[in-house]
């Protein structure tokens, strides 16, 4: 049984992080229907048009971004939300292809993302962003030392030790470090600063959303000498212009990608389909609709796949 949860293709460790106990009574017990079929292969193509059409795109525009001669500070801040938008659909996308393909099989794994650009605080994000890992480390590091049923000074080194190896778990270099260390702080001053949990919903999401962006920035840097460039341009201290031509051109070139890199990041498009398809009138056309849009992402991905150049998935690389 262990042998075949190891070998369970659909759950790799960049997540959702699909522990054994989760799965050990299906393995034995499961059941195999063709509802199971048709809602996997919904949610893997769901998944693979977020990588190929939204994250791939994105990623195409990041690479634009760090050749161009002509950067500006208009120009960094949209490689930042570009990246938010790059990293968010191509790791949502795998775990939504991996959690679709499991559901084939019969297996139900856990959800690993609940719109987290939504969040009202960094410790919401939290409860939102890459959930596997997060409750991984709750169990086997947080609580085991204590967890928050301990002084405060425990307490706070509890915080910084899972934070500390949340950003070394991602990779042995100094931006992953400071950028687990970040949040530590945050989610410290959350806790001691209840005036921010009592700030209007559209400041405590705009500050929420501002120290994500700058958060990836920190992480999505080669090196320390990059991480300080890319702030110090993100602010107007690099010595460029506000704004350019090319950055202008790129910005109405990309629009509709951000327009639907804003909508997919939202729970808009599947509350809209729920309503629809459990209205008395609605129903059968949406699931027709359903149907052909699930082929036309099928065709469009494969498309993409035929002509473009090798895209692996980018948590991979953590």
């Amino acid at each position: 049984n262990f042998g075949a949860y190891v070998a369970l293709f659909p759950q790799l460790i960049a997540g959702p992080i699909v522990r054994y106990v989760d799965v050990a009574r299906e393995l034995n017990d499961r059941t195999h229907t063709w509802d199971n079929v048709k809602l996997g292969l919904r949610r893997f193509l769901v998944g693979l048009a977020k990588k190929i059409i939204l994250a791939d795109n994105f990623a195409l525009l990041i690479s634009i971004f760090r050749d161009s001669g002509e950067k500006s500070v208009l120009f960094y801040w949209i490689y930042a939300i570009a990246f938010l938008f790059n990293i968010y659909f191509d790791f949502s996308g795998y775990s939504d292809m991996a959690i679709g393909l499991g559901r084939v099989f019969g297996f139900n794994f856990i959800e690993n993302f609940n719109y987290p650009y939504m969040s009202k605080s960094v410790a919401e994000f939290w409860r939102r962003w890459h959930m596997s890992l997060g409750s991984w480390f709750r169990d086997y590091v947080y609580i085991p030392l204590g967890g928050n049923r301990v002084g405060k000074a425990r307490w706070l080194f509890n915080t910084l030790v899972v934070w500390l190896l949340t950003g070394m778990w991602h990779g042995a270099s100094w931006n992953f470090i400071l950028w687990g260390l970040l949040y530590a702080v945050c989610l410290l001053i959350e806790k001691w600063v209840p005036a921010i949990q009592k700030l209007p919903n559209v400041l405590r999401h705009f500050y929420t959303l501002l120290v994500v962006i700058l958060g990836f920035v920190l992480f999505n840097a080669n090196d320390m000498k990059q991480v300080g460039s890319d702030f110090a341009c993100l602010f107007g201290f690099g010595g460029l212009p506000f704004v350019s031509t090319a950055t202008l051109y790129y910005l109405r070139s990309y629009a509709l990608l951000f327009v639907m890199g804003i909508i997919g990041a939202t729970p808009l498009v599947r509350d809209t389909a729920n309503r629809l398809s459990n209205g008395k009138k609605t129903a059968t056309v949406t699931a027709v609709v359903e149907c052909i849009l699930m082929i036309a992402f099928l065709l469009i991905c494969t498309g993409y796949l035929v002509d473009g150049s090798f895209s692996p998935f980018l948590y991979f690389r953590f």
